[in-house]
C-alpha cells in the first residue's frame, strides 16, 4: 500500500512538474503564425516532399483550363515577346547563358523567377539577361545598349541614386588612398564615422563587418553572451540573412534549434516574451510592417492571385512600442535589424521614422557609400566581448576585412552628405510623395481596367492582383518589355530610389500600364466562373499528389 501511495505521490509531482512546461510549451505554439512560414520545422519537412514536375508546352498556356483560343493566344504572345527580348537584348542574353554554366548564383535565380511548373519550359524559351554596363540617373544600360528604369535598388544599396554612390566610392578611396587597403590598423576617418554613427542611431559603441549577414550574426551572438541566454525570436517571414539561427525553414540544411519563429503584432507573442526566461533577443526587420507574418513577395511563389500587402504605420508604431516595454520589463535584448531599410525612411532611420529606440541597431547596404559593410551600434554593456572578472570567457568575433580603408572613406562622405541640407530636403514629405505616386499608379491601372494594385512603404513597392490568375508571374517580362529593370523576385518588389523625378515617375507609370494592357490582350488574365484562388490551389494539391504519387510508383518499381 505504502508502495502503490509513493508511485502515486511520484506520478502527481512529476505531472505538477510538467504541467508549466507545458503551459509554456501551448502559449507558444499559439503565438506561433498559423501559416506553414510560422512553423519553420514544419514547413522544412514538407518542402522535402513537394515533388518536381514541369509543365510541356500545352499544359504551360493552359493549366487554368483555359479555352484552346485563349491558349493560343497566349503562345502567340509569348513567343512574340519572346523574339521581341531575344533580339534587343542579344549580348545581354549570350553572357548571361555563358556565365550560368559556371555561377551557381544565376542557376538558383533563373530557376527560381517563376513557380517551378513553368521554369523549365520558360527558360528554354524566354531568356533574359542578367549583365549591365552603365547607370546613370535613374536608368541602367544593359550590353545591348537598352536603357531601363531601374527597379530593382540594387536590393536596397540604392537609396539617393546610382551617380550618388558612384562619387561616395570614388571620394573615398580617394580620402583614403595613401594608406591603400591596409587592414588590421584605422584610417583616422573611422574617428568621424564612429561619432556620426553613436549620434544617429542614439547607442554608445560600434563595431564595424563585411555585411549585413554578418552584422546580425555578431549583434545576436552579444545578445546570447550577455543575457546568458540561448534563444532568440524572430517575427513570421522577416529575413536577417541567410545564417542558420536566423533563416530557419526550407533554404537552410539544418532544423531550427534556438529559433522561435513567432507571430508579427500579436498579442500571444508578447504573452511568450513577458513569461519566458530563455529569451535573449527579439528581431526586428522594419520592412516587414508593409507585409506582416508574410515572407519577402517573390514571383516564384506566385500561383493564384493571393499575394496581399499594406502599411499601417500608427498600427505598427504601437506594436514596437508594446515589444519595447516587453523587452526592457524583461531584459530582452531588442535588436533592429535596419540592413535593408537603414536610412531609407528618414535619416536616423527607422529608430527615428517609429519613434522607438531599440538596445542594439545594425545597418548595412547603403551605409558604405556603395561599398559592402556591416555595422552593429549597441550600449556599451552589450557590445563588450570580454569579461574583466573572467578573463578566458570571451565573445569572439573579427573579420580580415572589417573597417577595410576605402569602405571607411566611403562611408565617410555618404554620412558627410546624410547631413547635408540637399539630403535632408529629400526627406521632406516621402510618405506624403511616395503615397501620392502610389494612389496615382493604382488610379491609372483601375482607369485602365486592368487587376493590379500596389501597396508601398514608402519608396519599397509590391504588386497585388485582384483577378485570379495562374499566369501573374508574366508581368515581369511584360514589365521588361517596356524597359523597367526588376530585381529576379520580379513584381513582388519595387525598390526606388529617392531620386526619381516626377517625370520620372510618369514615365514608369505609363510604362506600367502599357506593359499590364498588353498582358491582358495576349490573354494571360483570362477568367471563367469556376476559376477561383480557392480552385487554383486545389487544382495545384492535385497535381502535387499526383507526381507524388508517380514518384512514389517509379521507386517502387526500381526497389
Amino acid at each position: 500500500m505504502d508502495e502503490t501511495f509513493a508511485l502515486s505521490a511520484l506520478a502527481l509531482a512529476a505531472l505538477l512538474l510538467a504541467l508549466p512546461k507545458a503551459r509554456r510549451r501551448l502559449q507558444l505554439s499559439r503565438a506561433k503564425h498559423r501559416s506553414l512560414a510560422g512553423h519553420s520545422r514544419m514547413a522544412k519537412r514538407l518542402a522535402g516532399l513537394i515533388p518536381g514536375y514541369a509543365y510541356d508546352e500545352a499544359r504551360f498556356f493552359a493549366s487554368d483550363a483555359a479555352p484552346a483560343a485563349v491558349a493560343a493566344q497566349r503562345s502567340q504572345g509569348f513567343y512574340r515577346l519572346s523574339a521581341v527580348l531575344g533580339e534587343r537584348h542579344a549580348k545581354s542574353i549570350a553572357a548571361s547563358s555563358e556565365a550560368g554554366v559556371g555561377i551557381s548564383d544565376l542557376q538558383f535565380t533563373g530557376s527560381y523567377r517563376v513557380p517551378f511548373q513553368y521554369s523549365r519550359f520558360l527558360r528554354q524559351h524566354l531568356k533574359t539577361g542578367s549583365f549591365l554596363q552603365a547607370s546613370d540617373g535613374v536608368m541602367l544600360e544593359d550590353l545591348d545598349g537598352q536603357r531601363f528604369y531601374d527597379l530593382a535598388g540594387s536590393y536596397g544599396v540604392n537609396v539617393f541614386g546610382y551617380d550618388f554612390y558612384r562619387s561616395c566610392v570614388d571620394e573615398g578611396i580617394a580620402l583614403t588612398h595613401r594608406l591603400g587597403p591596409v587592414l588590421g590598423a584605422y584610417h583616422p576617418c573611422v574617428l568621424e564615422n564612429v561619432a556620426r554613427l553613436k549620434r544617429i542611431s542614439g547607442q554608445d559603441e560600434v563595431s564595424f563587418h563585411m555585411s549585413g549577414t554578418e552584422a546580425v550574426m555578431q549583434a545576436v551572438r552579444l545578445a546570447r553572451y550577455h543575457t546568458r541566454r540561448r534563444h532568440l525570436v524572430r517575427f513570421c517571414g522577416a529575413y536577417h540573412g541567410w545564417w542558420e539561427d536566423v533563416q530557419p525553414g526550407p533554404g537552410n540544411p539544418l532544423p531550427p534549434r534556438e529559433t522561435y519563429t513567432l507571430q508579427d503584432m500579436s498579442e500571444a507573442s508578447l504573452k511568450v516574451l513577458a513569461s519566458r526566461r530563455d529569451i535573449a533577443c527579439v528581431l526586428v526587420n522594419p520592412l516587414q510592417a508593409l507585409h506582416p507574418n508574410k515572407g519577402a513577395p517573390g514571383d516564384s511563389s506566385l500561383l493564384d492571385s493571393g499575394r496581399s500587402a499594406g502599411f499601417d504605420r500608427a498600427a505598427y508604431t504601437a506594436w514596437l512600442q508594446r515589444l519595447r516595454e516587453v523587452c526592457t520589463a524583461r531584459g530582452i535584448v531588442l535588436i533592429f535589424d535596419e540592413v535593408f531599410m537603414g536610412f531609407r525612411l528618414a535619416p536616423g532611420g527607422a529608430q527615428a521614422y517609429f519613434g522607438v529606440r531599440a538596445d542594439m541597431v545594425v545597418y548595412g547596404k547603403t551605409l558604405g557609400g556603395g561599398l559592402p559593410v556591416g555595422v552593429v551600434c549597441g550600449r556599451a554593456d552589450l557590445m563588450k566581448r570580454f569579461r574583466e572578472e573572467r578573463p578566458a570567457d570571451i565573445c569572439f568575433a573579427r573579420g580580415t576585412f572589417n573597417a577595410h580603408p576605402y569602405v571607411m572613406g566611403a562611408m565617410k562622405v555618404f554620412l558627410d552628405r546624410l547631413e547635408s541640407p540637399q539630403l535632408q530636403a529629400l526627406y521632406a514629405d516621402l510618405d506624403g510623395i511616395w503615397n501620392a505616386r502610389a494612389q496615382r499608379l493604382n488610379a491609372a491601372l483601375q482607369a485602365a481596367g486592368l487587376p493590379l494594385r500596389v501597396a508601398n512603404l514608402q519608396s519599397i513597392w509590391t504588386v497585388m492582383y485582384t483577378r485570379p490568375s495562374r499566369y501573374n508571374w508574366m508581368l515581369q517580362f511584360y514589365l521588361r518589355e517596356q524597359g523597367l529593370a526588376l530585381s529576379w523576385v520580379g513584381t513582388g518588389r519595387f525598390i526606388f530610389s529617392l531620386n526619381y523625378s516626377e517625370a520620372d515617375f510618369e514615365a514608369v507609370l505609363q510604362r506600367f500600364v502599357a506593359a499590364a494592357q498588353t498582358m491582358q490582350r495576349e490573354g494571360w488574365w483570362w477568367q471563367d466562373a469556376g476559376l477561383s484562388n480557392k480552385s487554383i490551389r486545389r487544382g495545384i494539391l492535385r497535381e502535387t499528389l499526383g507526381a507524388k504519387w508517380r514518384e512514389l510508383g517509379q521507386w517502387r518499381g526500381q526497389a
